[in-house]
């Protein structure tokens, strides 16, 4: 057994690059003053509060104030730590995580959290009558085929051993599973407030979180009220955050900038982005900072002539990158490969394939294509989408490759991907992949891997490397944290051994821009955090308090 603590230890032994918050020492500002209420606008309505069913990026950060899980991340870090496990074990093969729960933690209606509960969620969120969109994450749980089928209505692989402490059996060993325990979808419920409330628990909420639902007028506000019993002593710092629905972003940033807001929730409107980026007034209240999504363009290594890999190289130095970027007002940079740079497992120092276009006409020609050739290249319709793939058309004209636009519905462009013999080429602009969570896994399986290159999956290349998959296998087997640091260098491999093989034009990785008003207090890393999207609120305050 190898045993695990709340401690800075666990970071470093999980291998994820730390982040420096705060003094550098702890997660709590020294500055920071309690009190005082902010306000966040967003356009639309929220759809639910439920941790089994939230997942979007508007409620995934609202979520994860209202309630906790066994896991969680250092603040404006993708650095994994305990949460409502004070502790943890792990079994030397892998398959058996203990976890120790704090003490005294108490759901918002008073009741003390115990092991049953954790139980409980687990068994809500796997069974198939809750209708959960993130039911799959917790398939190397022990008996989950037997719930998902229906056959049970409780994981056989989670135990409870005391009031305190939870063991939770795999079927097979899983390096994710702790990011896993961190996700919204993990987080701990209280079966009575869930029962009471039925269908309508995503509109009440009952957690253990920082902050606790004190109002919702549908389509108007949300009032969020500090847990004066949060377990984490000293937070939060604010005493209320008022989500206001139904705002226009154009009007929200007029409203900021009178002092009536204070984060526009939906961004920068993009027709004001150069405005504001160019009045150093305004752009010093602009957080930048990068997120865990790649945009891309796939080539179906099913269709001729993407099933020539030299096509398919030809192709990724064909694109200028930089170019395209200066689309969406420079709001991203250039991408060299399939992962993001803040993901744990990004290759440092590759460059990726140069832009040449001379090289890749060449390159054409001795595939058997001097002339080029004709192609489809499937967008969707909303901007700056179209307009991307109209740099893309433009790139690969001077090549000789005449590529005619698809412009179509986000669910006509998914549908085609989903068919092996139907597009040639996609761009995944607003269908792009973000990270569940921060492991290099959550990038490949789903959308590079065998698995995912069937009938309606989201493999839209159609790429299947045997050997990479052994690969990733092996990677995803290794969960013993003395070999995170081989683990990460594994998928390095992996990722490496894809750009060999060209399945994809990684194009770039768009950046996250948060306008926040003068009175708002806390590193910046809290509002572009890489795992509460778009602001964590249980570690801003504002500066005016009296």
């Amino acid at each position: 057994m190898k045993k695990f603590l709340t401690s800075t230890a666990l970071v470093a032994a999980l291998a994820l690059p730390a982040t420096a918050f705060a003094d550098g020492h702890s997660d709590m500002d020294p500055n920071a003053k309690s009190g005082g209420n902010i306000t966040i606008t967003y356009k639309d309505d929220v759809a639910t509060l439920d941790p089994a069913i939230g997942y979007d990026w508007q409620n995934w950060s609202m979520i994860k104030s209202l309630y906790d899980g066994l896991m969680d991340y250092a603040p404006g870090t993708t650095d994994l730590r305990p949460g409502l496990a004070e502790s943890y074990e792990i079994s030397d093969d892998g398959k058996v995580f203990t976890f120790k729960l704090r003490e005294g933690v108490k759901f918002h209606n008073g009741r003390e959290m115990t092991a049953e509960d954790v139980k409980y969620s687990l068994d809500r969120v796997t069974n198939p009558k809750t209708q959960s969109p993130g039911a799959g994450f917790f398939a190397s749980i022990a008996g989950f085929d037997a719930i998902s089928n229906g056959e049970t209505e409780t994981l056989e692989g989670v135990k409870v051993i005391d009031p305190l402490t939870v063991e939770i059996t795999l079927s097979r060993p899983d390096a994710t599973f702790l990011h896993v325990m961190g996700l919204n979808f993990a987080a701990v419920v209280a079966k009575e407030a869930v029962e009471e409330a039925g269908a309508d628990f995503g509109k009440t909420a009952m957690g253990t979180g920082a902050f606790k639902l004190g109002e919702w007028t549908i389509g108007q506000r949300l009032v969020f009220e500090k847990n004066e019993d949060y377990w984490r002593e000293g937070l939060p710092y604010l005493d209320s955050v008022t989500f206001e629905v139904g705002q226009e972003p154009i009007v929200a940033l007029l409203r900021l900038q009178n002092g009536e807001v204070d984060v526009p929730g939906d961004g920068i409107p993009p027709a004001k982005f150069q405005e504001v980026m160019n009045d150093p007034e305004q752009a010093a209240r602009v957080v930048e900072g990068g997120q865990l999504h790649t945009g891309y363009i796939t080539l179906n290594t099913k269709m001729p002539p993407f099933d020539n890999a030299d096509v398919r190289r030809a192709v990724n130095m064909a694109i200028n990158k930089e170019r395209i970027t200066q689309v969406i007002n420079g709001r991203a940079v250039p991408a060299t490969q399939p992962l993001p740079p803040s993901m744990p497992g990004y290759t440092e120092g590759y460059e990726g394939y140069a832009y040449d276009p001379e090289q890749a006409k060449e390159m054409l020609a001795e595939a058997g294509f001097a002339d080029g050739f004709e192609t489809e290249l499937y967008v969707m319709n909303t901007d700056p989408n179209p307009r991307i793939a109209q740099a893309i058309q433009q790139d690969l004209s001077k090549i000789g490759i005449d590529a005619s636009i698809q412009s179509l519905a986000q669910a006509s462009v998914i549908a085609a991907g989903g068919e092996e013999d139907q597009a040639p080429m996609i761009w995944s602009g607003g269908m792009a992949w973000i990270a569940d969570f921060p492991d290099a896994s959550n990038f490949y399986g789903p959308i590079l891997g065998c698995a995912g290159a069937v009938q309606g999956g989201w493999n839209w290349s159609w790429y299947c490397n045997e050997e990479v998959d052994a690969m990733a296998t092996e990677a995803d087997s290794m969960t013993d944290p003395d070999a995170a640091e081989a683990r990460l260098q594994k998928w390095s491999d992996v990722y490496m051994k894809i750009m060999e093989d060209a399945p994809w034009v990684p194009v770039f990785n768009e950046q996250r821009y948060t306008m926040k008003s003068e009175r708002m207090g806390g590193a910046d890393a809290l509002y572009v955090d890489p795992v509460s999207i778009p602001v964590n609120y249980d570690y801003v305050y504002v500066n005016d308090v009296q």
